[in-house]
């Protein structure tokens, strides 16, 4: 629900419709999100789970200091070891703080970036949560995310971050979720855009030509996520925005990317779907969106 709420938000903010809001709704929305803030605990039990939730957590009644009494004990939180945040609905729940106009002070960034060193691995990637099993680069991107809106980046090893992204680019220039794997649109994105947010994109892209050119290769009208693969409308961002990162998005032919968009726009429900002929969603809707945007 947190993403999906930053979805709206942020796609009310691209068509300029947000300051329409009221104030009411404003806060009811910001009250909600603080509530799905995990706070460190007495015993340190909660320290690397501290972040946002997604979204009210199972069996818990809404309660707007983010401290819930639970059906599965007396206690003042979830018991520890099912309760906890997940560092994409940390990412979007600052964001959608950030465009709803809240200075963030009830944000308890030092729980935060305590929990962001914990679900750093060895080889410099994240975790989508303490001692979860799956870390890649999507992770790495929400990390670096994180960090950059806090203003402290003590909660990544940088070094580390930019190596594990070195290792990810295949012989084909873009980059994979995880080292040896398959070039993706999406964990381009990530790589790239985490590399601008650290200001270190010359230190970790070991050919930009290369990765430029892989890139551009996956527009025909609209742009696909992989070689052989369907053009998406959610690619209008992800690789129109990793070539708008490196600074050359004059190369792509925006003319024939705005009419496949027209194509999976739908005049009926007043969104884009993923490919032509589809029905809308609301992730592709606001991809859609971003990609018209840059």
């Amino acid at each position: 629900r947190m993403t999906f709420g930053y979805f709206c938000l942020s796609g009310l903010d691209l068509l300029g419709s947000l300051p329409q809001l009221t104030q009411e709704k404003r806060a009811g929305w910001v009250e909600w999100i603080y509530a799905q803030q995990i706070h460190p605990n007495a015993d340190g039990s909660l320290s690397p789970r501290c972040g946002f939730r997604g979204s009210p957590f199972a069996g818990t009644k809404h309660c707007s200091s983010g401290v819930s009494r639970n059906s599965f004990s007396r206690s003042a939180h979830p018991p520890a070891e099912i309760d906890t945040s997940h560092i994409t609905m940390t990412h979007t729940a600052l964001l959608c703080l950030v465009l709803l106009g809240d200075d963030l002070s009830r944000v308890n960034a030092k729980a935060i970036v305590a929990a962001l060193r914990a679900m750093q691995q060895p080889d410099g990637s994240f975790e989508c949560y303490w001692k979860a099993g799956e870390s890649d680069m999507r992770f790495v991107f929400c990390a670096c995310a994180i960090s950059y809106v806090l203003n402290d980046w003590s909660g990544i090893d940088v070094e580390k971050c930019i190596e594990f992204i070195r290792k990810c680019q295949t012989y084909e220039g873009g980059f994979s979720q995880k080292p040896n794997q398959e070039s993706h649109g999406g964990s381009t994105y990530c790589a790239i855009a985490s590399l601008a947010l650290m200001g270190r994109i010359d230190d970790g892209i070991a050919d930009k030509d290369r990765t430029l050119r892989w890139l551009l290769f996956r527009q025909e009208d609209g742009f696909q996520g992989r070689p052989n693969k369907p053009h998406d409308t959610c690619y209008a961002f992800w690789i129109g925005g990793a070539i708008d990162m490196l600074g050359m998005y004059h190369l792509v032919d925006t003319t024939v990317l705005k009419f496949f968009l027209s194509q999976t726009y739908s005049p009926k429900f007043g969104g884009y779907g993923k490919l032509p002929g589809d029905y809308p969603d609301l992730m592709h809707t606001y991809l859609g969106l971003s990609g018209l945007a840059i």
